[in-house]
């Protein structure tokens, strides 16, 4: 996990370490118990921009044919976190993601898309599954399925390099 964010300070949540205290206000405040794989990251960095920002997908998506991308996944506090003025609560009520879980991870659309923690099928204590939502048709947002968790998402990130997005 060392090696899994970019050095870059872009989207680089809060600089205080995260506590369990930090973590139980966050999940108090969102209504869901937070993965435990996504607990451990944001214990190394709270939040930024990974190296690999790809996910590859079976269909077609907003982004891509083959795949979907991110700005960034965000952590708890500061500017960027999910728990924010500006964070998941914010981005479902203004975006009109579906309300089914958290908004975890922005991408380079600002806003028209959006990686989400998905406690539909698993109730607000369980393990949720990972989905992109792109809601340019607000009526009905399109879900792509990315992974069965969130340890099975970061694993699955690859580096864009593997696309030819020209």
């Amino acid at each position: 996990m060392n090696m899994f964010w970019d050095e870059s300070e872009n989207y680089f949540t809060n600089p205080q370490p995260v506590t369990d205290t930090m973590i139980k206000k966050t999940e108090d405040l969102l209504g869901y118990k937070l993965p435990k794989s996504y607990m451990d990251l944001i214990k190394i960095r709270n939040g930024g921009t990974p190296i690999n920002t790809c996910f590859p997908t079976a269909s077609p998506t907003s982004w891509a044919e083959d795949h979907i991308a991110i700005s960034s996944i965000n952590g708890i506090g500061g500017e960027w976190g999910i728990d924010t003025d500006s964070g998941s609560q914010f981005m479902i009520q203004e975006w009109g993601y579906p309300d089914i879980g958290i908004v975890l991870c922005s991408t380079p659309s600002g806003g028209h898309d959006a990686v989400m923690l998905d406690y539909s099928k698993c109730g607000n204590n369980g393990e949720p599954r990972v989905i992109h939502v792109d809601v340019e048709d607000f009526e009905n947002p399109n879900i792509t399925f990315l992974a069965e968790n969130f340890d099975a998402f970061i694993s699955g990130l690859v580096n864009e390099d593997l696309f030819n997005d020209e």
